[in-house]
Formats: C-alpha cells, sequence, structure tokens
C-alpha cells in the first residue's frame, strides 16, 4: 500500500519547495483548501462528453456521479474535458482522430498531478483511444462505459440503430417504404442517450474493456439511462482511489492473457471487425504483439453465444436483462484465464462467480450457439497480402464462397456517383471493389465497407452481395463485406491493381481472397501504378499520413507503437 507522501501528486503539492508553494496557491485559487486534496489520490476524469456527441450527452451527468464516488473513497476529484470522437458527424471519420485522443489521454496524465485515471467513453474510437493512451502513461485507471442507448421503436417493431438504418435506407432506394415511412423511422430509431445498442464496434469496445479487466464487472451491458449506470459510475469514482493506494497499475492488468480473453470475448460477441485494428493497436501500447493470426486461430475453436444483431435477433438492452457480459463470460470459463486480476483487485473467476443467464436465446448455450466458429474471419490470398477480414456471421451464406467479375470504383466519390448507372451491367454475382479508402486512402480508413448494391438489383430482391475494400464498415453494418485489404490501394497495395471484370473469388471457408490474373500481368500493372499525390500538406493530417501504420498493424502511429519509455517530467 502506499502512503500520502509516495503519492505522484506529492510531488506538485506536498513539498516545501517554490513549486509546491506555486501549486498549492494555485489550488486556493480554484477553491480548495489544502486539506481537501493534499495526502489524498488525485484523480484525473477524463470525459468524452459534448454537445454534439448523442452517444455521450449524458456524462457530463455521470460525470458528477463519479465525483461522489472519489469524494467519497477519499480522493481527490479533477474534471479534464478530452477531445469527442463522434461517429454521428465528425468526417471523414473519427478514425482519423483515434490516435490523437489516445496522444492526448497520455500527455495530460503524464503532464499533470494525476495519480489515478477514470476514462469515460463509449462511442466507438473513444473506448480504444483512451485505453490506448492510459496504456502508455501507465497509472491506475478505470474505464466507465457510456452504454447502450434504448431499443428503438417504429409502428411496433424494434429497431437497432445502424443496423436497422442501412435495411430501411435500401428498402427506401428499392421502392418498398416510402418518405412518410422514412420520417418516422428517422423518429424513432435513437430515442435515447447512449451508443448503439446492436452489437457495433462500441458495444463490442466496451465489452473487450470489460474483459480486460478495466471496468468494474457487468459495466458496460448496462443501459445508458439504467439508473444502475449511475451506482457504477459512482463505484468506478470509488474504486479508483483504493486503486491508487494499491498501486494496481493499467500495465500490472494489461498481459497477454487479458488480450487474448479480449479476442475470445469479441468473438464469441459476434463483434466488430474494428476490434480487430483497435485491439491489435491497444496491445501495442502494452508491449504485446498481436496479428491477425491470432484472431484466426482463436476464432475456430469460439463460438458465437451472443444472438445479438446485425448478426442475431437481440439488442443490447435484451443481453443485459439476460444477464449481460457476466451471463456470455460464465459460458465461456475453459476458454478464460479466470485467475489473473481485474480492477476489482481480485481474479476473473470473482467476478463471474454469480454470474447467469437468464434467456437462453439471447445468450445461447455452448450446445445450441449462434454459429459454431467466431463471428469474423481472418483472409489471406494475393489480393490481400497483409489480410482482410469479413464477418461471415453477417452475411449471405451462399456468399462466403463465390467467384465473380469485379466492377472496380476508385474512391467513395466514384462510387457513389455511378453505383446506380445501369451501363456499368452490374448482377448479383458481380463482385463490387471499393479502393482509396484505406488509413491513407481515406484518409482515415472511413466506414465505406458496405456498399450500397445498385438500385435496380434492390428493386428484384438482392439484399447481399460480395464487396470487397481496404475501408472499414460500422460494426453495426452486415452483408458478405470483405474489409480493411491490407496493403491498401494508396500504397501500390495489389487492390490498386484491379480492373473490371477481373475474377475474383471469395472462399471464406478456406480463408482466402484470391485475383484470378497471373503474377506476371500484375507485375506490368504495378509497373505502370503511379503513387497518388500526398493529400494533406500541413498540420495533423500531415502528421498523420506520415507515421499511420497499415491496418494489420492496428492504424497505430509508428512513433507512439514502438517500445521505450518517457521520462516522467519533473514537478518543479
Amino acid at each position: 500500500m502506499k502512503a500520502p507522501e509516495d503519492l505522484r501528486s506529492h510531488r506538485w503539492f506536498g513539498g516545501g519547495d517554490l513549486r509546491n508553494f506555486s501549486h498549492r496557491t494555485r489550488a486556493r485559487q480554484l477553491g480548495y483548501e489544502p486539506e481537501e486534496h493534499l495526502g489524498k489520490p488525485v484523480i484525473g476524469i477524463l470525459n468524452t462528453w459534448s454537445d454534439i456527441n448523442p452517444c455521450h450527452q449524458h456524462l457530463r451527468e455521470r460525470a458528477e456521479q463519479v465525483k461522489r464516488g472519489v469524494w467519497q473513497a477519499g480522493g481527490f476529484p479533477l474534471e479534464f474535458p478530452v477531445a469527442t470522437l463522434s461517429e454521428t458527424y465528425q468526417k471523414p471519420t473519427p478514425m482519423l482522430y483515434r490516435n490523437l485522443l489516445a496522444m492526448e489521454t497520455e500527455e495530460l496524465l503524464r503532464s499533470y498531478p494525476v495519480d489515478g485515471a477514470v476514462l469515460m467513453g463509449g462511442c466507438d474510437k473513444t473506448t480504444p483511444a483512451l485505453l490506448m493512451g492510459a496504456a502508455s502513461a501507465g497509472l491506475p485507471s478505470i474505464f466507465v462505459p457510456a452504454g447502450p442507448m434504448l431499443r428503438g421503436n417504429w409502428r411496433g417493431e424494434v429497431l437497432g440503430s445502424g443496423t436497422d438504418m442501412w435495411k430501411y435506407w435500401d428498402e427506401r432506394r428499392a421502392g418498398t417504404i416510402g418518405d412518410r415511412e422514412l420520417a418516422e423511422l428517422e423518429r424513432g430509431l435513437a430515442r435515447s442517450p447512449g451508443h448503439c445498442m446492436t452489437m457495433g464496434t462500441a458495444s463490442t469496445m466496451t465489452s473487450a474493456a470489460e474483459v480486460l479487466g478495466l471496468t468494474l464487472p457487468g459495466a458496460a451491458s448496462i443501459p445508458a439511462v439504467d439508473s444502475a449506470h449511475h451506482r457504477m459510475a459512482a463505484a468506478s469514482g470509488a474504486r479508483i482511489v483504493d486503486l491508487v493506494w494499491e498501486d494496481l497499475t493499467i500495465t500490472k492488468l494489461l498481459d497477454e492473457r487479458a488480450y487474448a480473453d479480449a479476442i475470445t470475448t469479441v468473438l464469441a460477441l459476434g463483434g466488430s471487425t474494428n476490434a480487430v485494428i483497435h485491439l491489435i493497436a491497444m496491445a501495442g501500447r502494452s508491449g504485446i504483439s498481436l496479428s491477425l493470426k491470432d484472431f484466426d486461430a482463436i476464432a475456430r475453436r469460439v463460438p458465437v453465444l451472443a444472438n445479438i444483431r446485425p448478426g442475431g435477433d437481440w439488442l443490447m438492452e435484451d443481453f443485459y436483462y439476460a444477464g449481460g457480459l457476466p451471463g456470455l463470460l460464465s459460458r465461456l470459463t475453459d476458454l478464460l484465464h479466470l485467475d489473473r486480476i481485474t480492477v476489482t483487485g481480485r481474479p476473473l473467476a470473482d467476478s463471474l462467480a454469480e454470474a447467469r443467464v437468464h434467456n437462453d436465446d439471447v445468450i445461447r448455450p455452448r450446445d445450441n450457439p449462434v454459429a459454431s466458429e467466431g463471428g469474423v474471419a481472418v483472409l489471406h490470398g494475393n489480393l490481400a497480402p497483409g489480410g482482410a477480414v469479413i464477418k461471415h456471421i453477417a452475411a449471405d451464406p451462399a456468399l462466403l464462397t463465390h467467384t465473380g467479375p469485379a466492377v472496380v470504383f476508385d474512391n467513395y466519390a466514384d462510387l457513389k456517383k455511378r453505383i446506380d448507372d445501369p451501363a456499368l451491367g452490374i448482377t448479383a454475382d458481380s463482385v463490387l471493389v471499393l479502393r482509396g479508402s484505406g488509413p491513407l486512402g481515406g484518409p482515415g480508413m472511413p466506414e465505406y465497407g458496405m456498399l450500397p448494391i445498385p438500385a435496380h438489383l434492390l428493386e428484384q430482391g438482392v439484399r447481399d452481395m460480395v464487396r470487397i475494400s481496404d475501408a472499414r464498415m460500422s460494426g453495426t453494418s452486415y452483408g458478405a463485406c470483405v474489409l480493411h485489404v491490407a496493403p491498401e490501394s494508396h500504397v501500390g497495395g495489389p487492390l490498386a491493381l484491379v480492373r473490371d471484370g477481373d475474377l475474383i473469388t471469395l472462399d471464406v471457408p478456406s480463408r482466402t481472397l484470391q485475383l484470378q490474373v497471373d503474377d506476371a500481368e500484375l507485375e506490368r500493372r504495378l509497373a505502370s501504378w503511379a503513387a497518388p499525390a500526398p493529400r494533406f500538406e500541413r498540420g495533423y493530417g500531415a502528421l498523420y499520413a506520415e507515421h499511420i501504420t497499415q491496418a494489420d498493424q492496428g492504424c497505430d502511429f509508428d512513433f507512439l507503437a514502438r517500445a521505450g519509455a518517457n521520462p516522467e517530467p519533473d514537478a518543479g
């Protein structure tokens, strides 16, 4: 156990030199008496709330509940507003800024008199960004997930944000619903604070944070507006104070076993393909090497048990009532490392001791899974030498082994302009290819990967096609969409060489993605390929372009992902 003089904040406030005097003076300027903070753990609350992030609109209130817990446990809370990455509004994609928030998190924790951190996020990129930065900073840390919103509703039908948006937008394009129905759907899809209530990237990553051991048990599943969410926030504030005294840092929690369990959980949830990129990046910040091979190896032995959209039938509110993440983990105990310690200070096994499942259709038993293998498959082949991924449980099974002629779009603007052009001759057997949408080409690898199906095919009843890109797609999306093709076309990856009419073979059972063009022809095409001009001439975009890694490496900045320590600042 730490003594008060061992606290990191003591270097700022507790000594007898000029700087300590200055810091205490400024604390009084803030309205704090010395006895309010001296000798107490100073807790930094990093809050991603903003007026333009609907997923986090309740986090201003939750921060007050976190503070209540910190005060009650004898700590001293300080709230820090940090970058809000809103999947809904930020363009071209918040993925462009994930590493910026990670940098901000690390440097705030490093440069201020903070002994421990409460990390408040949920919308897709905020969770990995906060955890990446905290892992690099290495302080005691606990994550407070924003929680899923309530179920949507339209004419008595339960709706899932994202998933049903894509579904009914296609129905509008197909002419099966009109403007009136669309206006009603617009009012019914998102009804409360909280992130998407499907198993999209938000719920996938907050669940990953929980199984990593960085939240209180059950925290990730609690609906945002449930009173249990208020209590969880306060309890998290109280627990971080104890974590500081116990010196239980995030570094001590995030080991190889934790990341293996996170992969297992993501796959059993039928989680978002985005988790592959984020977990690789997060593990890199912990000094642990993860690769696509790790995901594929674990996927072959982990069943999908969470029957949640887009790969299943239910929503996160149902998942919570069915037992939440502890309930699901209780059915995977033979696949988890139960002896590792979490933020509770006790083994993971203790967190699952009283876990129960209350609905066997929402959280399936092992002998009746949603799918016998994990929900994400990793593909390799001459079209994706660095790998690609597909969420095959959310695709038409008939398309998981498919060969068809390519129809190529050079970028998203080209796709939007030409996708409905009958002159392209697109049929249900065609393979739609989008390039220029990777980490550099996007820029930021936007969620363009669920390419729209041409309107004339929608009118014929076609609802899925094979689609291939170096982009990502929303975790709420669905379809036979091959994503994260690496290396991306922007750097001369094979996707840059595909031409209209080339045959492409997708074979998910054999985990292959093959362009049916011989090597000599591909070499000739590469010789005539010219690299695109740089997109950014200055600013953060230029920094991003100079240092971003490819999808199979986690899309982190190379200078942040590499090994090495930063010195603690001199508080004098």
